[in-house]
């Protein structure tokens, strides 16, 4: 099968299981960079963001959950996309895998066809909405043709980051968002920007949009969200 654009890091040292990763990915479609442990997968996500991790619970040198951690942590690879890949099958383990993080999980052994499908729907969930041309929202409404903003039919001046940051709210109304995911999603991935700076843009964009200000809301100690039905 021709290989798409999806690169996929595999994080295992178990050889055996690295070269079926290595053919199932192949086969259905994927590249793949493989990395040993968890050193060589730190080198490899600052080298490049994958479309995706394959991540091994149990790593010779760090355990694969506290990895996923740090990428969690971080505002570069908070929303990358983790599978985690184990041996452990308690539900309690399965429970710390996604509490920690990770985006779905695999028991070894694990059927080929399944993983891929697994990989495929990880991937449709993370992947970016399309913007629209125009969208509203209560009594906001963004023409990013036009790149026109307006509240209640008044126009309303937004510099280029504070139109993208209320573009990606309004793209995903009601889903709260850390500020490290904010400078990630909407600053991009090249973007060494303090998170702090995130908490002057919102002040900004609410007194932009004076009335509809109340649209945006802060979570206490997670980050914001566009309320879908304002006070």
């Amino acid at each position: 099968m021709e290989k798409n654009s999806y690169q996929i890091l595999i994080v295992e040292d178990e050889p055996g299981i690295v070269e079926l990763l290595r053919f199932t990915l192949g086969d259905a479609g994927f590249s793949s960079t493989i990395a040993v442990n968890a050193a060589e997968a730190r080198k490899a996500i600052a080298r490049h963001l994958p479309e995706a991790v394959l991540l091994d619970w149990m790593l010779p040198d760090v355990a694969g959950l506290t990895l996923l951690r740090e990428w969690r942590s971080d505002g570069r690879t908070a929303a990358l996309p983790v599978i985690m890949l184990t041996a452990k099958s308690m539900d309690e383990d399965k429970v710390r895998g996604l509490n920690a993080g990770a985006d779905d999980y695999v028991t070894k052994p694990f059927s080929p066809r399944e993983l891929v499908a697994r990989i495929h729907a990880v991937l449709r969930r993370n992947a970016p909405e399309p913007v629209r041309s125009t969208q509203t929202h209560g009594m906001i409404a963004i023409d990013s043709e036009r790149h026109l903003v307006t509240v209640s039919n008044q126009a309303v001046k937004l510099d280029q980051a504070e139109f993208r940051l209320l573009r990606f709210l309004m793209m995903n109304p009601e889903r709260v968002f850390s500020r490290s995911q904010l400078l990630d999603r909407v600053w991009g991935d090249d973007s060494y920007i303090e998170e702090r700076t995130v908490d002057v843009h919102i002040m900004r964009l609410r007194k932009a949009l004076g009335a509809a200000a109340d649209y945006i809301k802060t979570v206490r100690s997670v980050g914001y969200m566009l309320d879908a039905m304002p006070e």
